[in-house]
């Protein structure tokens, strides 16, 4: 190959070797989650009526549909992967956005494009490996799942149409990213922007199948998904809409690549003004200059989410319309039950989310360090204790800004529904704020293993999704409660509805403190990296 694509190959080798354990330990997560998904499903629905029953239940609350999507048919297999069509296809658009980011714009922001354009690399070599990495991770984890899937026992047809549901999401999700990329300058900025694309795709499906009309699923990359149907039907000519749009965000991310100069973004760049100001003279005001754009796109992003969860549970026993989803209002004590119950699930999914927030901010530093600018900073007057802390204070900061902002916007809808908007605003952000210790201890444990092992900073976002797996299958897969009980989350209290305990958030905050401090320790200690 020659030319401005020169070396393409060789960076393909280069990123395969680099995620040679990364993209392995996810394509094998995946699978093993939906195989034992649908494994644990046949023990629970052994009988059609049993399966007839559960999709009318499921059918029939608009919430759940919101979150997860219709089963469009009682068939053991559509049954098995309802909850993770939509869900787990946005999860696998999330990995495969951090991985066309890591090949494309963080080698720009890390200078090594620009070394390895000094040689034979043509100038779309970098942007066309990230992309041929990101499909094929894409096209494995795909197949892979069907594998495993069949292995189970369910229909191989769905089984593969399911697979190439999480494929084609990959595929669109990765190519925007590839787009992102070449707007901005920096690799944060660019993951945020193709993050808060796949959360709007996750809104516009929601809404589309709870409260319509139907056709905005359909505008969505993750209604495309659904309408596949696999185990119900397999519409496969669906698949090539999604083929056919992640192909043009492929070609609209290099014909990017040819207006803009190396290491920069399309998007203005402002240099700002010559001197700092008073809010630069501290590393916590370093901290909130850093990260005030991605705080305030995240705050609009859960202000959104309030008020769609809130007008949700205030109209969700009236949109029950089967007399399965009735007996189960019955169940959960009444109408105020049940929306309880919703806003309880949605806060605590929640917190799980703003994690991940949280772990970005620590990986901001980490990406300093490796563009060389925290050196310069250690080698003035500040300390490592004190630029690590004003991260800290961020970070600890930031989550009670996010969930205060959902618990308000929740409170304001659902308060309007019912009459009462001061008391269910006050209640919904108290029970928001009730996740906060958990997302404490996912900030302990993203600081430890800063601290301890920069580069490993990996590891965090393992244990976010490990905990966020937890939580949404632990129990359907019938997990052991010491199980359950390693995520935070599982000892979060069940709010608003449930009962508090003082003590189980008091451990945790203090678990995330110690946590900080064995973090804190570590980076005093450690190398700094470039």
């Amino acid at each position: 190959m020659s030319g401005v694509f020169a070396g393409t190959g060789a960076l393909i080798r280069l990123a395969l070797r680099r995620d040679r354990i990364r993209l392995p330990v996810w394509i094998l997560v995946f699978a093993a989650t939906a195989a034992s998904a649908a494994a644990a499903t046949m023990a629970v629905y052994p009988t059609d009526a049993d399966l007839h029953a559960a999709a009318a239940a499921i059918n029939g609350v608009p919430s759940l549909r919101a979150l997860y999507g219709p089963v469009h048919e009682p068939t053991l297999g559509a049954t098995s992967v309802f909850k993770l069509t939509a869900f787990g296809a946005a999860l696998v658009g999330l990995v495969m956005i951090f991985t066309a980011v890591r090949h494309t714009r963080a080698e720009e922001e890390a200078g090594r494009r620009e070394l390895l354009g000094s040689t034979v690399v043509g100038r779309y070599a970098g942007l066309v490996a990230g992309l041929a990495v990101t499909a094929g991770a894409s096209v494995v984890l795909g197949l892979t799942t069907a594998a495993a899937l069949a292995a189970t026992g369910l229909p191989a047809g769905g089984s593969l149409a399911f697979g190439l549901c999480w494929a084609a999401a990959g595929l669109v999700f990765g190519g925007a990213a590839a787009v992102t990329a070449q707007l901005t300058k920096s690799a944060q900025s660019a993951s945020g922007l193709a993050v808060l694309f796949l959360v709007a795709a996750y809104f516009l499906r929601a809404v589309g199948d709870s409260a319509g009309p139907g056709w905005l699923s359909r505008l969505s990359p993750i209604g495309w998904s659904e309408e596949v149907r696999p185990f119900a039907g397999d519409v496969w000519w669906v698949l090539t809409v999604p083929a056919v749009a992640a192909a043009a965000l492929g070609g609209v991310a290099i014909a990017l690549a040819r207006a803009r100069d190396l290491d920069a973004g399309l998007l203005p760049d402002h240099p700002g003004p010559a001197g700092a100001g008073r809010s630069l003279g501290s590393t916590g005001g370093l901290a909130w200059r850093l990260n005030r754009g991605t705080l305030a796109v995240w705050t609009s992003a859960y202000v959104l989410l309030g008020l769609v969860c809130g007008s949700l549970a205030g109209n969700v026993g009236s949109m029950l319309t089967n007399a399965q989803a009735q007996a189960m209002i019955t169940a959960l004590g009444g109408e105020k039950g049940i929306s309880d119950a919703f806003l309880a699930a949605e806060l605590a999914a929640s917190g799980v989310i703003t994690s991940a927030y949280v772990v970005s901010v620590l990986a901001r530093l980490r990406a300093e360090e490796r563009a060389l600018r925290v050196e310069p900073l250690l080698a003035a007057a500040v300390d490592r204790r004190r630029l690590l802390g004003g991260y800290l204070a961020f970070a600890a900061g930031a989550p009670a800004v996010l969930l205060t902002a959902l618990g308000l916007a929740a409170g304001l809808t659902n308060g309007a529904h019912l009459g009462r908007v001061g008391p269910e605003v006050a209640r919904l952000i108290g029970a928001a704020l009730a996740q906060l210790p958990a997302v404490w201890v996912l900030a302990g444990i993203a600081t430890v293993v800063f601290g301890l092992l920069g580069r490993a900073l990996t590891a965090a976002w393992v244990a976010l999704v490990t905990f966020l797996l937890l939580g949404e299958f632990g129990v359907l897969l019938e997990f052991d409660q010491w199980v359950l009980d390693l995520s935070p989350f599982t000892h979060s209290p069940k709010l608003p509805g449930g009962t508090v305990q003082a003590a189980p958030l008091l451990w945790l905050t203090a678990l995330g403190a110690a946590l900080v401090v064995a973090g804190v320790t570590g980076f005093r200690r450690r190398d700094i990296a470039g």
